[in-house]
Parts: structure tokens; sequence; C-alpha cells
């Protein structure tokens, strides 16, 4: 999207200043440039460039917008929902002049004032509503802080939806245009939300959020709906509103009672920059010490909802991020029995250690270890897998078939007992005693599939954060080589959050479901067994999580060597064409990640070249994404 040099009849007659005039002008940059024209790249995190290049629509492209409107099935109207208290009258000023230049014009904007001591803001407000039929400004008797003040604006809303913005922030002119586009893909929508970034007092757009789809588990540990989030009117009234109790975080409260109160599948999100925070001093977009009252509310609201939604649930500080949420899951008094399957072949010391680690600083006292032997015949691994046959709850299988990592799983899954299964490479060392307590009351929640654990390199980078489908083609790590004490996108790199996939190396799943989608599937012998075992559970409805609170080391590729002979080459090419194949257009788009990040590497860098919503045009709507 690019914003042009004018905006159209209905824009042009509202006088622009200051930063809105920043946003809309800023839009003429890329209407100057030739749309074919050679640009070299950006470095992956110039965002500046980035916005200037594909994210700034030209004058024709909004104006092929205002044409589209017509066509739109439904027109709903958006109920602009803004709380007001003493705002600088220059910031507010622009904020509401960014609704009045929306392309699309089925709108109102719903103010309420709390009680300002400033004159000029009432001054200001009335203006503007006696400028534009469409705004509505009720001015408050009494202070009531955020909540009450957004209650007093949305009993003033007409339209079908309501669309939450603040005071002191902005939208784009094509803003409205695209959630309403999006209902009309999605007419049963309860909730929209789009990607964000933030301003700063010179005009200039930074931290972009670019996010993913509805993602209950990060939903959870931060409010990965917050802007634009768009709700339906209806709904918000009967669950009550705005709670005042919350206040500070009411948003992330009503997100999380809207997740309770909906199906999934009515959470649409919107692939495109549509908010943009103003980053003044006070602004939660500037530190999330700015409000610090605000972590807590946040923390409460979570609680409130797990002790309705995951009963015996508990809900702390997220240790590397204490501004946002970790939820802990009650494990029964009578704990599952877990099988530990590892494979190996020749590498005794690997295996001493694994095993040791195991044994030596879990806290979990309820499993058994198999030990699948494929064909071992070093002196040195044959009496180490003695040794440790002789164990308590340590089993060895001898298997001396042909190499196939999925066969030799399955077959040992088979011969155990375990309520809950547990995948464990033989290169793996545990760190955190409570890992088996996390995996397993992820893993015992009935829509659970497949629970990862946060493995490390030996160097203290992160090796596994979970797996971004599409990356390379098939699939990748998301933070490969994060380093330890880093927070990564966002903070993903720390909160429990679904994704796609998890690796094989260290993971988690009830036997049932193990069964129930047939296990790994042994035609892909050494790779993408994992992946394609993920995408079955989530095909069979199930939803894969990862978890940093389940830490091991992994000396990655310890026990096989680089994928450097012929052989290997070939078998791993006919295991990429066998996902590509068997899996097609879902490894084209991550759904927890964002068409607007690059595919190169799970790193959640800007894409660039242009893909996703750009790769088709402005009227693009986002749902594929072209390789870069």
């Amino acid at each position: 999207m690019r914003l042009g040099t004018m905006i159209g009849d209905a824009v042009e007659s509202i006088p622009l200043v200051g930063h809105a005039a920043k946003v809309v002008r800023g839009v003429c940059r890329r209407a100057r440039r030739r749309r074919g024209a050679a640009v070299a790249g950006p470095a992956p995190d110039d965002y500046v460039r980035w916005v200037e290049e594909l994210d700034t629509p030209t004058t024709r492209e909004l104006a092929i917008l205002r044409v589209s409107v017509a066509s739109f099935a439904t027109k709903p109207t958006i109920s602009v929902v803004m709380p007001v208290y003493n705002t600088a009258p220059e910031i507010l000023d622009e904020a509401i002049r960014s609704i009045r230049a929306q392309i699309y014009e089925h709108w109102e904007l719903c103010i309420a004032d709390d009680l300002s001591t400033r004159p000029d803001v009432r001054v200001l407000l009335e203006r503007h509503a006696a400028a534009d039929t469409r705004i509505k400004v009720r001015f408050r008797l009494t202070r009531g802080n955020i909540s009450a003040t957004s209650n007093t604006a949305l009993e003033m809303a007409t339209g079908e939806f309501v669309a939450l913005v603040d005071h002191d922030d902005l939208l784009p002119p094509h803003a409205l245009y695209w959630v309403v586009e999006a209902i009309n893909r999605h007419p049963d929508a309860a909730l929209l939300y789009s990607d964000e970034d933030k301003m700063d007092a010179g005009g200039r757009r930074h931290d972009p959020h670019f996010k993913g789809d509805f993602n209950h588990e990060l939903l959870l540990a931060q409010n990965m709906i917050s802007h634009l989030g768009v709700y339906r009117r209806d709904l918000v009234r009967e669950l009550g509103g705005f709670r005042p109790a919350y206040d500070g975080a009411q948003d992330h409260d009503l997100a999380l009672r809207f997740a309770a109160a909906v199906p999934r599948n009515r959470i649409v999100h919107i692939p495109r920059v549509l908010y943009h925070w103003r980053s003044i001093p006070g602004s939660t977009a500037t530190s999330h010490r700015a409000k610090p009252g605000a972590a807590d509310c946040g923390r409460r609201a979570v609680l409130d909802h797990v002790t309705r939604t995951h009963p015996g649930a508990t809900v702390e500080p997220a240790p590397e991020a204490p501004w946002h949420q970790r939820v802990r899951h009650p494990l029964p008094a009578a704990r599952p029995l877990v099988s530990i399957v590892i494979c190996t072949r020749d590498h005794g010391d690997l295996v001493r250690t694994a095993v040791g680690s195991i044994v030596a600083r879990s806290t979990y006292g309820n499993y058994d270890i198999t030990i699948v032997d494929n064909g071992s015949r070093d002196p040195d691994t044959l009496a180490c897998l003695r040794g440790l046959a002789v164990q308590a709850g340590v089993r060895v299988i001898r298997d001396d078939s042909p190499f196939n990592y999925s066969r030799l799983n399955n077959a040992a899954v088979a011969t155990t007992r375990g309520d809950v299964v547990c995948l464990l490479n033989d290169d793996i060392e545990v760190l955190s005693p409570d890992w088996l307590e996390e995996l397993v009351a992820q893993a015992i929640r009935p829509d659970v599939g497949a629970v990862g654990a946060r493995l490390w390199y030996p160097d203290g980078t992160l090796q596994h954060g979970g797996v971004i489908i599409g990356i390379g083609g098939v699939a990748g790590h998301a933070h490969p080589r994060l380093p330890r004490g880093r927070r990564g996108y966002l903070c993903r790199g720390v909160l429990q959050q679904e994704m796609s996939a998890v690796t094989g190396a260290c993971l988690a799943v009830r036997r049932t479901v193990y069964d129930e989608v047939g296990g790994l599937d042994e035609r892909l012998v050494v790779a993408f067994n994992d992946v394609d075992f993920c995408l079955r559970l989530r095909q069979a409805g199930y939803r894969n999580i990862w978890t940093p609170y389940a830490e091991l080391v992994h000396h990655e590729s310890a026990t096989r060597g680089p994928e450097d002979n012929p052989e290997k080459i070939a078998r791993f090419q006919r295991e990429i064409g066998f996902m590509q194949a068997r899996w097609g257009a879902a490894l084209e788009c991550d759904p927890y990640y964002n068409v607007n990040l690059s595919m190169r590497a799970g790193d959640y860098t800007v894409a660039w070249p242009a893909t996703g919503v750009r790769a088709g045009g402005v009227l693009h709507d986002g749902s594929t994404r072209q390789a870069g």
C-alpha cells in the first residue's frame, strides 16, 4: 500500500496539518517512482525504507479503493470509539483528522471526554463535531477513567462494528477500507485486528508489529490483538463493554472475553499496518514502563479468563518479560506416565549424557525411558547401553534395520505404556528440572496436539523456538541463533504460544493423539517427519504449542552427519518433494507468521522484495505470497 500526494476529493476537503499531514503526504513518495523501476532492496530491518517503498499508497491506488467500495456486498457503519482526557490539542486534532480522512466514508466517530480540565480540548471537539455530522461528542460530568469513558462513547455507537482508537494515535486513510474489505470476505467475523506500528514525534514510522492469525496461547501471554481492533458492537454490549477493574488493560480484557465467547474462526487477522501508535511521553508506545499498572491489570485480566476457561491454571509474570504473562496449567494428582523414546546408533557418550541428565535433573517422577539401538557396533556404545539397560525404568530395544527415524519411533512407541509420549533425540541434555512438568501439563489439555521445548545450542544461542512453515520452501526454526538473554520479536522468543509445528528433537504428545493421526509418516525417513506430524495434528483440529519453560541443550547433528553426499542430498530432495506435494499451498504462509515477514529465515525481518499483500498490487487480499 502506498499513500499518494492527494487522497481524493473527500480527503482534499479536510485541511491536514502536523503529523496527519506527514502520514498523508508520505503516501506520495511512492507515486513519484515508476512502478516497475528497479530498486535496491533495503537492509532487512530498514522499516522506514520498507514503508516508503511498499506501504505508501499512491493517489491512483486510493482512488481505486474508493471506487471499489461500490462493489462491497455489505457496507457496515464502523463506530470509532475514542475516549479523551486532557489530550494535547495538536495531537488530538491529528487523531480526529485521521478518522475524517478515511476513504471508506461509512463511519461515525464517538468521542467521550472524561472531564478534561483543558478548555481547549472542549473547543476542539465542538469544532470538529460542528464540521462533520458523523462526529458525536459527549462530555462526562464526572471523572470515570478509561473504561467508563470508553463505555460512554460506546453508548453513542450505532454501527454494526466498533473500532477502538486512542486519542493520541493515527489511522492511515485506507484503514477502515481494509477492515470492511475483510468483513465482506468474512461476513461472520466477530473480531478483526490488523498489524500496527509506531510513529515518533517527527512522523517516522518504526517498530512494526506484524502479527499472525489468532493465537490463543500468545493472547494469554500478551495482548496480540491490540490495534486496530474492530469488534461487533452487539457482542461488545452483550459482554458488558469495558470493565473498570481492568483499566489500563481494558482492551486486552475485552479481547480475552471475545476469545472465550466466539469460535476462533470468527476472529480475523488483517495482515496490513492499519494503526500508528504515537511514541510520545507517557504513552505505552514509548515504553511499557510508562504505565506500570497496566501490566498488573493485564495479569488480572488473564487470571480472570483462565479461571473461567482453564480451571486450576495460575498466572504470573513471564520470567524474561515480566510485563507479560506466564500461564501455568495444573497437573493431576496422579501424574500420567510419560514414555520417553530415544533412538541412537554408536553414540554412547551422547545417550549417556541424555539419560544421565534426565535421571539426575528431572523432578517429574513418573516416566520410563525406551532406547532404540539402531544397529550400534561401537564397543563403548554397546557397553554404555548394557549399563543403561539395568537401570530402573530404562530399557534398550535392538533394531538392526536400515535407519528410518519415523519407523524406529513408531515401532518403539507401540511397545510403551505411557499416557504421554516424549520423542527425544539422543543428543539432548536436560537443563530445567521441571521440563517434563511443563510439557505434560500442556500436552494433556484436550485440544492440544504436540508440545515442543526451548532448545539451546551448547554456545547459548537458540536452536529451537518453534517451527515456521514455508521458511526455505518447507519449514525452518523461529529465531535461529537468538542469543540467550534476548527476547526475540516482540518477546515471542520468551513467551508460550501456538506454532504450526515443533521439532521432534523434544516433542511431547498424548498417546491417543499420536495413534489417532498414525504417528510419524514412515515415507519421511529423516527430514520433516516432525513437521508433517504436526501439520496432520492441526488438520485433525489440535493446536501445537511451543513453550520456553522447558529448556534443554541440543547438540544438533552430533548423531548424524551433514547432507553432503549424493545419496543424502537425493533423499533430502525427495522428502522436500513429498512435503510440497502433500501440503501444497499450506507451505506458502504460516498462519502464525505474517506475509510481510521474510521467508528466507525465521528471524521476523521485513520481507524484501515485495511479497504477500504487496505482491499482487494494492487490491491483493494477502492470502498468498511469493518467495522472498
